[in-house]
């Protein structure tokens, strides 16, 4: 499987400008997301505190980041009582080989993978087969990225870039199958019967986790297909990567994000599948437990005051269906696993603001402020974005501006005479074509003959 990763390979003014000139994507992802956004609409008006809800999960997402290396310790402990193995993994190369060495001590070469994020984070698929282990993918979504070489585009819908009758042409080449309609149910029922048989002979599963309890060494995951409960109860291997930002402390945490998550993304009121499973039980379900712990990142958001915000994020992808610009470009222009308005802000921070491409994409925003409007956890999206242009963009002539501009402003007198030259400064401007790359998409503001200042000065007391 192609892609994955957070690394971008170009910048995002870059890529969007091809990505802009796929009218079919356009299309499918117009369609994908204002049908779910008219869904998430319905199902959350029925909460009535639905804002008192996500201040709720706010505060308990920042109350578990303040008190992380207690509440992952307490995990490590409950977890490896509970007969599981927990395992600390700083980057993604870490990661990556603890999952192949489990697979190599026990002579496995192919293992069966719940939607995880996280492990495309980390680039595991392709890590795995260039060490001779297949992963193979079992959310259907996942499935069509996998089987078309392709990268997921969405957080939540991986392949909402695909319209059904290119999924329906992509099964009968990859599976050899003849598919004699587009309909969902006669695609879903191809990709039930191929992957039947990986269920039902996969050693070894992979997973991420929506979240895990401290106090009890419980890991959760909520999906909608069933196919992570198969790959969660019949391998005899479990081995779950999980980001360290998603533990929580007690059960009472995890009532509040289920009364967020399936609705924010989903659109559901309750989510079709919800698994939870502590450690190994003997004669029940895989009888090996790994859990790895990822950083990779994570602690240097955390260090940040206005960043580490961005942790907060259950992955709902809520951020995406409401935002304009995710819209018209679609997923695969922000060149990393994390799309939309999350992604801009998750990115370049997980790089450290130290990857040139991935500094691009706090620019990939209007400013709009729908996505702040539509985070169940209310991550200030907007806020972060400017603050992490403020982190890279130092342009030179810009700066310069903006210097003098504070020295203007800060003194009454030569701010009303910077007033009263505005319209000589605007007539030149236009004059001479200074602000024409501002014009070109907008219209140059009418300076007024007279400002307030001087009609205030002339006015009848």
């Amino acid at each position: 499987m192609s892609g994955g990763g957070i690394r971008p390979a170009t910048s995002f003014t870059s890529a969007a400008r091809e990505t802009l000139k796929n009218r079919t994507l356009r299309a499918n992802l117009g369609f994908a997301t204002r049908t779910i956004c008219a869904k998430r609409e319905r199902v959350v008006d029925e909460i009535e505190d639905w804002q008192a809800t996500r201040s709720a999960g706010a505060a308990l997402k920042d109350h578990a980041l303040a008190n992380l290396e207690e509440n992952l310790l307490l995990l490590e402990k409950q977890v490896e009582a509970a007969g599981g193995t927990v395992h600390w993994a700083a980057t993604a190369q870490e990661a990556v080989e603890i999952v192949a060495k489990i697979a190599r001590s026990h002579r496995i070469s192919e293992v069966v993978k719940v939607k995880s994020i996280t492990s495309d984070e980390i680039e595991l698929n392709d890590s795995l087969k260039k060490q001779g282990i297949e992963a193979i993918e079992t959310d259907l979504a996942e499935l069509i990225c996998q089987l078309a070489d392709d990268s997921p585009s969405h957080i939540l819908v991986p392949a909402i870039h695909k319209n059904r009758e290119e999924i329906r042409q992509l099964f009968a080449t990859k599976l050899g199958v003849e598919i004699e309609s587009s309909e969902p149910h006669r695609l879903a029922e191809v990709a039930r019967l191929h992957l039947r048989e990986k269920f039902l002979t996969a050693k070894m599963a992979v997973s991420g986790a929506n979240f895990a309890v401290a106090s009890t060494g419980s890991i959760g995951i909520v999906e909608s297909e069933g196919n992570g409960r198969m790959c969660l109860t019949l391998p005899d291997i479990l081995v779950t990567i999980m980001g360290i930002e998603k533990v929580l402390p007690e059960w009472s945490d995890v009532a509040t994000l289920m009364r967020l998550l399936p609705r924010s993304s989903t659109a559901e009121r309750m989510n079709p599948y919800t698994s939870v499973w502590t450690g190994v039980t003997p004669g029940d379900g895989p009888q090996e437990f790994h859990l790895i712990l990822l950083d990779n990142g994570r602690t240097n958001v955390l260090d940040d005051p206005v960043g580490r915000q961005t942790l907060r994020c259950i992955r709902c992808s809520a951020c995406l269906n409401v935002c304009p610009v995710y819209q018209r470009v679609g997923g695969h222009a922000y060149g990393s696993v994390y799309p939309g308005p999350i992604g801009a802000i998750l990115t370049p921070q997980l790089l450290a603001m130290a990857d040139e491409n991935a500094n691009t994409l706090p620019f990939a925003s209007s400013m709009c402020g729908a996505c702040y409007e539509a985070c169940p956890v209310k991550i200030n999206i907007p806020e972060v974005l400017a603050y992490l242009r403020g982190k890279t963009h130092k342009q030179p002539v810009e700066l310069a501006a903006f210097q003098v501009a504070y020295w203007v402003m800060s003194d009454s007198r030569r701010f009303s005479a910077a007033l009263r030259g505005k319209r000589i400064g605007a007539s030149v401007a236009s004059m001479f074509g200074l602000v024409k790359g501002w014009t070109d998409s907008r219209e140059m503001p009418e300076v007024p003959a007279e400002s307030f200042r001087d009609w205030w000065r002339k006015r009848d007391r």
